[in-house]
């Protein structure tokens, strides 16, 4: 069974704005019935005058006193309740039958006036109160049909007309409520450049506003649709991925469409469209999906219940809504990696700069050390480059230097780490990589080097130029980063004073 969902009370200035119509109506029969009064000369009559005038008097100051929460309390509901039924029960004695119409109105308006100050309970109270203070009125005509069922009237339409005004109440209060909390929630995503933080609102909204047995946003990664965020049946499946093509997700997102399913049961027309079940095998029977769009994302934000009919349309705008901030703030923290990450590049060659291959080596060290784990470093440096430089022209040995970081990425794995030292210099780390193995991968990066080629301005093949390279390893050989970069740096220095185009140590060295 699912949780009630919160709601926002109405102000007092709004409860008695909702009201005053019903109360200057219910003033007016009152007015009425005291003119009818007066023209009458029977002691019933002056009961009638005397409890009349105080029925007004008593709305008016009841009236004025909506607007002061101070007088909203508990007690004072339960009060108003009770004496309202009592004075409409001792009211069904002093009118007369011809004006049992105009009674059974009365009647009508206090229970919506009190079901929308106070709430069911009380307007409950109110109608029991009348009915049975009311009850000798009908034991005292002969008894037919038509005396019960003038007796059973206002409290039928009572009932039926609280119960409608109750509905509409909670209703509106719980929309008033998502429409605050998407607002409250939209300005945090908006603050917000973490993507994880992102999710994390989106999911204590939805809880907090919507009735979904499951609900999941799916990023489009290549052919597939990764499911940042999936929750169903009380239960997170984070990191699952469908296929892009042939699901209700791939509709919306291929079509940029909204996609209304209140009740799957019913057989779905969409062209090459397939229902999968995915996170618990149970099968949705209601199902609404909105498109996220930007220039960096491309997605879909969807709710389903196990339960038929569980949406409507005031949902699919709440979710429309939320998908828009949720698209601009994912935008917004990929836009922010993005220039983050430039500023930790090298501005030519893309690979990381002096600075952050620093922070990320100490990282890295950390970790190893933990786990008890070597490091290799790699020291390398292209030979003879400036007069490489002076021979084919800058422009060529810009185009040398994004090779070469293109061979060297191209032979280490995405846990390792490559850095621009300095001018055509550059550092490579090798997390859990032994000293053999980094002797291994630089022979691959120079075999690597040989094979491409490159043009210059003119589109003639220039010669690719050698490179020296020095290896350390951590923490065998040094258990410092900076003592590691100094071993490192010193042994490619060995290797361009043993002729250049070498690695040291050798594979001897690690051989034995």
């Amino acid at each position: 069974m699912k949780s009630a969902k919160p709601v926002t009370t109405f102000a007092p200035h709004e409860t008695r704005r909702f009201i005053s119509p019903l109360t200057v109506a219910t003033i007016v029969i009152f007015v009425v019935i005291l003119i009818e009064s007066i023209s009458g000369h029977s002691s019933s009559n002056f009961l009638l005058i005397i409890f009349g005038s105080i029925g007004i008097a008593y709305i008016m100051v009841a009236h004025s006193l909506i607007v002061q929460s101070s007088f909203r309390i508990e007690s004072y509901k339960i009060l108003n309740a009770i004496l309202t039924g009592i004075g409409l029960g001792i009211l069904s004695f002093l009118m007369p039958r011809s004006m049992d119409e105009v009674l059974h109105i009365l009647v009508v308006f206090s229970v919506i006036v009190i079901a929308t100050i106070s709430g069911r309970l009380h307007a409950y109270i109110t109608i029991i109160l009348f009915g049975i203070i009311s009850i000798p009125t009908v034991y005292s005509q002969p008894y037919n049909t038509n005396t019960t069922f003038n007796y059973l009237t206002p409290l039928i339409v009572s009932l039926v007309i609280l119960e409608v005004i109750i509905r509409i109440k909670s209703t509106t209060q719980q929309h008033i409520h998502q429409l605050e909390t998407i607002n409250k929630v939209s300005r945090q995503i908006m603050q917000t450049l973490d993507t994880r933080t992102t999710f994390s609102l989106l999911n204590s909204t939805i809880q907090e506003t919507l009735d979904a047995d499951t609900y999941f946003i799916g990023i489009v990664q290549g052919d597939k649709i990764k499911l940042e965020l999936f929750y169903d049946d009380k239960e997170y499946f984070n990191g699952i991925s469908i296929p892009a093509d042939g699901t209700l997700s791939s509709w919306v997102i291929n079509n940029q469409k909204e996609l209304f399913l209140p009740d799957l049961r019913e057989e779905i027309v969409l062209d090459g469209v397939e229902q999968i079940v995915i996170g618990k095998e149970k099968t949705s029977l209601s199902w609404i999906g909105v498109p996220l769009q930007a220039e960096n994302v491309t997605g879909i934000l969807a709710l389903a219940s196990y339960t038929a009919n569980a949406f409507d349309r005031a949902d699919l705008e709440l979710l429309t809504s939320l998908g828009q901030y949720v698209t601009i703030a994912l935008d917004n923290t990929i836009r922010h990696a993005q220039v983050k990450k430039q500023a930790l590049l090298d501005s030519m060659t893309g690979v990381y700069n002096h600075g952050y291959f620093l922070e990320l080596l100490a990282e890295q060290v950390n970790e190893v050390t933990a786990l008890q784990q070597p490091l290799s470093l790699i020291m390398l440096d292209i030979d003879y480059f400036k007069q490489y430089n002076d021979t084919y022209g800058h422009l060529v040995g810009d185009r040398i230097l994004n090779t070469l970081c293109a061979a060297i990425q191209h032979n280490i794995k995405q846990t390792d780490a490559v850095g621009r030292w300095g001018g055509e210099e550059f550092v490579i780390s090798l997390p859990g990589a032994t000293g053999s193995q980094a002797y291994q991968i630089a022979r691959r990066i120079c075999e690597t080097m040989k094979s491409l080629r490159v043009v210059d301005r003119d589109q003639n093949a220039v010669p690719i130029p050698t490179i020296s390279q020095g290896i350390a390893v951590f923490s065998s050989e040094a258990d410092e980063i900076y003592r590691l970069l100094d071993i490192a740096d010193r042994r490619l220095y060995v290797a361009k004073e043993r002729g250049r185009n070498q690695i040291e140590p050798t594979a001897d060295f690690w051989a034995k």
